[in-house]
Parts: structure tokens; sequence; C-alpha cells
């Protein structure tokens, strides 16, 4: 089904906007003219362009709608809110970042906190930012806590406080004032240390970084080298990005783009009154056919026009740009209307405005280039993910370590319960452990689990070893309502509490009447599941050994005179039933307690069991 090309003479010459749909209705693609009729019969005569968009839109195309406005500029807007709303197929894709992450000190509190956050509030707080992008931004995050030993619980202290150090504490990345082991004064010494550098104020710490680096490099410690060296880039990033925030000028937007093939990436740098007050960041594909002009007025309309008024932000003076684009003086138009005064759209030629176009686009280019090559330490993306996770279940505390718990049971006999453990979200498995269920509980997977998990805290507190910041339970709410009360009878209440239900992974935390509902491609869900089906692993394969240890028992045990004592000698040396029946009646007669005439008979049994069976 194609376009009636006759319907084409009687589309109005008006200014407007058309779009083109196919037969199912969806909209392929959005544009704007002067003239409607000339330039929608332009896809259609024999001097249009033949690039394979073109092709696929009249191709796919089986209506044409349009909207008539009273001017270029009205049709420049109508455009820009439609794409937002339709986003369709043939139309430049964008992918707008609404929020920008920021570093946020907690100065207002006794023991101020240093972590990312996309929200700004009047709280006291220090914020520092916005940051081009979440890679750089968390790198330099890091450099501080390598350095400098925050504290990332969520405890109100010090009012309120653990019993015991987390394991931050024990790896050396807190110094532990919750427990009064760092006084207030040191550590609100520490944060004035940290506020400078976030400053900018990076020199005095790069100095000593620097010498650590070249001493270890010259005691050959490569490996400390070279965490040193990536601290010296983390200071780096902090650098750059504060410089930003100097910029000089007055109110200005300064625009920036970037593109790689059909890829690019734009930004805005929102300038008032001289201080850079942020940046804001669009992401570009279906570019295969678009020129950097395209690129740049498309961003251009759709930052300013397609946003919505919910997101209306003040207006500049004068936005500084790249490139010429075909709708400039409209959209300078539109946006003075806007403004109630002039707005001014220029591409400056030479000296400090060029220079701060050049700025732009070296931003742009550096998003670009993280977006396409992604290059995160391992131990940085752990505790990314592990912040999110925090920030999913509310704790108080990073969960460092997660320790699951999970029961298996044959029809209520070789009850077992496994106890994984994940540090920095890796499996640490020295911490492995499985048991046998003691209780006669049968198939009560509640009071299991209530057994599994006191008696590996209560081994864990004897021992004087850092508790899990987090339990995880194979379950639902019966587990979890089996667990808490064993929490709270070791004086370990301050241990967060979770259970990750199978059958539709919900999760349920103590206190909540309704479970928590994640997106199946959250990392952090994801990461509980990969955690809750290794307890699920390791309990199955503890379970299904000790049922092969039973039945092979039973099979040897069937032999008159062979007791449990023989039946260990004979799987101790031989391993298995099959090679106590393969071998020959002197070996078996070589174990200590066995004799010729018993050997005789345990072949005998063991051989006229396989001849019935096969008979």
């Amino acid at each position: 089904m194609t376009i009636d090309r006759k319907k084409l003479n009687h589309l109005p010459t008006s200014p407007g906007v058309y779009l083109f749909k196919n037969g199912e209705g969806e909209i392929l693609y959005i544009g704007k003219a002067k003239s409607i009729r000339s330039r929608v019969r332009s896809y259609f005569g024999k001097d249009r362009g033949q690039g394979i968009r073109v092709r696929e839109i009249v191709k796919h195309a089986a209506h044409v709608d349009t909207i008539v406005v009273g001017s270029e500029a009205e049709a420049l807007v109508l455009e820009a809110n439609l794409i937002k709303e339709h986003r369709p197929r043939f139309n430049i894709q964008l992918r707008d970042d609404k929020r920008y992450p920021f570093v946020k000190v907690t100065v207002q509190e006794p023991f101020p906190r240093v972590f990312v956050t996309r929200r700004l509030h009047d709280d006291g707080a220090r914020y520092f930012g916005p940051f081009t992008s979440v890679g750089p931004m968390r790198q330099a995050l890091e450099v501080v806590k390598r350095v400098y030993s925050v504290r990332s619980c969520r405890y109100d202290l010090p009012r309120e406080a653990p019993p015991r150090p987390c394991l931050d504490y024990h790896i050396g990345r807190c110094a532990a004032p919750c427990v009064g082991l760092q006084t207030e004064e040191e550590y609100r010494g520490m944060i004035e240390d940290i506020l400078r550098v976030l400053d900018g104020d990076t020199e005095t710490l790069r100095l000593e970084v620097e010498g650590k680096m070249e001493e270890a490099a010259r005691t050959l410690r490569f490996e400390e080298a070279a965490r040193h060296r990536n601290v010296l880039r983390g200071l780096d990033t902090i650098a750059r990005e504060q410089r930003m925030e100097r910029a000089e000028g007055g109110s200005q937007d300064i625009l920036g783009i970037a593109r790689d093939g059909a890829m690019g990436a734009a930004i805005v740098l929102r300038i008032r009154r001289g201080k850079l007050l942020g940046r804001e960041i669009q992401r570009f594909r279906n570019l295969e056919e678009e020129s950097d002009t395209d690129l740049l007025g498309t961003f251009a309309t759709q930052y300013y026009l397609g946003r919505g008024p919910e997101a209306e932000v003040e207006l500049p003076r004068e936005v500084l740009l790249p490139l010429d684009f075909s709708d400039l003086s409209t959209l300078q138009d539109v946006l003075t209307a806007r403004a109630g005064r002039t707005v001014r759209l220029h591409v400056p030629a030479r000296g400090a405005k060029r220079r701060m176009t050049k700025l732009a686009a070296e931003n742009a280019r550096h998003l670009l280039e993280e977006q396409l090559t992604t290059l995160e330490v391992a131990s940085d993306r752990a505790d990314t993910l592990l912040y999110e996770l925090q920030d999913r279940l509310d704790l108080k505390v990073v969960p460092r370590l997660i320790m699951c718990f999970d029961i298996s049971h044959t029809q209520g006999s070789e009850v077992v319960a496994s106890a994984v453990a994940f540090e920095n979200a890796e499996p640490k498995r020295s911490l492995y452990r499985h048991m046998r269920i003691r209780g006669d509980w049968s198939n009560d997977d509640y009071r299991s689990m209530a057994e599994a998990v006191e008696r590996t805290l209560r081994r864990r507190l004897e021992a004087e070893d850092p508790l899990p910041e987090l339990i995880l339970v194979d379950g639902g709410k019966g587990q979890l309502s089996a667990v808490r009360p064993v929490l709270e009878g070791l004086g370990a209440g301050e241990v967060a509490l979770a259970a990750l239900a199978k059958k539709n992974e919900e999760l349920y935390l103590p206190g909540r009447s309704e479970p928590i509902r994640l997106s199946r491609r959250d990392a952090a869900l994801q990461l509980l599941q990969r955690i809750r089906n290794e307890a699920h692993r390791f309990a199955i394969e503890y379970n299904r050994k000790l049922r092969g240890r039973r039945t092979i028992r039973s099979e040897l045990s069937q032999i008159p005179g062979i007791g449990p004592e023989r039946q260990r000698s004979l799987l101790t040396r031989f391993g298995s039933v099959r090679s106590v029946r393969q071998a020959s009646a002197d070996e078996i007669a070589g174990v200590p307690g066995f004799s010729h005439v018993l050997a005789r008979r345990i072949l005998a049994h063991l051989r006229a069991s396989v001849d019935s069976s096969t008979g």
C-alpha cells in the first residue's frame, strides 16, 4: 500500500507539519515545511534525493497527515513537540539524559557522607557538579574514597549507631567513627580536605600521590604504582571538571556536537552570571545520512522547544553555536518571543567565544568516546552496583558482604542448608558453608532456615568475624519471619535481611507488607539472583552427595558382615561401589579388617545384584 500520488496535488501550500504513516497508522517520519505541498511532493519527484532513509520512507508510507499553522516559527515548535512525543523511527533518534550526577557532601551532619546523587535539595549539603558523565565522576569519587576513609553507611551519627563496625572498617575503607574509633574532630578535618579537593585544589594531593607512585615504581612494586596512577587520573578528572565550573562569561548557552558514523552526542553548557550551572546531554542515532548542521539543528530545536512546560529553563541572553543551520533565525525569533527580550543565536568566528564553542565540542567528543568505548575498573563497577543495591533496598550500610541461605531436602530427609558469601559483588568461596540440619523439622523450611542462619552467625560472632551487611534468604514472607527473631536473639539486629521469592522474583523486606518488584533488567536484582542461584546450587550439590552416599551404603549394607565402618573403609579405598565390584578378592582382602572369605562374599553379592538387574 502506497500513497495515492494524485492526493499530493491537493495538500495545503501553507506552513505546517507533515506526518508520514504506514498502513497500520504508525508514524514513520515527522517534518516541517514552509509549503507542505512542495515539501511532501519532493519525496516523490524524479529529482528527489535517493538516500536510504528517503527510499524507505516512500516505500513504507501509506498516508500523509498534515497540520497547518500560521508561520514557520509555529511549524518549528510543533515539529519539535511531535517528534518528542512520538519518536518516529526515521527521524534522528535521541536519548535525553534528564538528570545529571553530582557529588554530594552532607556537611550539615556531624559525620558527613560523600556520595553520588542526581537530585538537588536545599538541605544544607554541598553539591559538586554536575559532571558530564557518570564514569569519570565515579572515578573522581573513587579517588576521594581511596585517599580518605569516608563512611558509606546511612546511620544518623552519633544519635544512631550500630553495635560493631561493618566490613568497611575491616578492609580499611572506614575508620569506624560509628563506634568511636575516630573522633568527630578528626573526621571533620578529613572532610575539609575532601572539600578542598572537590573544589579543585588537587595539586597538593597530586604531589603526594606522585611521590608515592615514583617510590613504588622504584622499588618494583608495580601493582601499587598502577593504583597510584589511577588515583592521579581521577585527580585529573576532578581538576578538569572544576576548571569547567570557573568558565567565564555572562548569560549564555554554549552548544557542542560530535559524531561517529550513525551515532552522535551533543551538549549544552549553561552559564548564568559567569558560572556554569549545568550541562545538558543528549545522544543520537540514525545519523547515517544526516549532516552536522542537521544534527545541530535537531538538537537545538529539541532542546529549546521539545521539552514541555515542566522542563522550561531560564533562557540565556545568548546562545553560542559551532555551526549555522537552516532554522537558526526562526528559532531565534521563537526564543526571543518566549523570553520577552532578545535571545541572540550566534556562531562566533574568533576570540574567547569561539574557544568556548570548541570547549563544548571537546566535551561532546569525550561523551561520545565514553559511549563507544566504556572502560571501567572492575572494582569501580562493583562499588556502583553495591551502591545501587543499597539504594534499592534502602539499607543503612553498603552491603559489601552478603550471605545467602538456601534449604534442600529429599521429601523431608537429607535436609541440608547452604550458606554462600559474596564480597564486593564477587563470590567469597572461603566463606561458603554447608550443613546438615540438626533439628527434626522434616520438610519445615522455615525452621530449617532459622537454624542455618543462627548456627552460621553464632560461629562468626564467637570467632569475632565481621557480620554480613545483608542476609538474603531463598523464599518469601515465611522465611523472612522465621529468620528475623534469630537476628534479634543474637544481638545482630543491625544486619539487614531480605527474602527473594523465585516465582515472581519479588523481594520481601522486614516491616513492609508489600514486596519490592524490580525490573528484570535491574543490575541490583540480577546480583541478588546470582547470589540466590549460587546458594541453591551449593545446597542441591550437598543434598545429592548425601543422597548418593545413602544409596551406595544401602547397597553395601545388604551384605552380611558389612557394617558402617567397613562400608567407609571400602569407599575410602576404592571410591565407589562400581570400583569395588571390579576389584579382585585379593585387593579387597588387602583392606584392613577384610578377609579373603569376606572379599569373595562381597564380590558374589555385588556381581549377583548386577546380573539380576540386567537379566
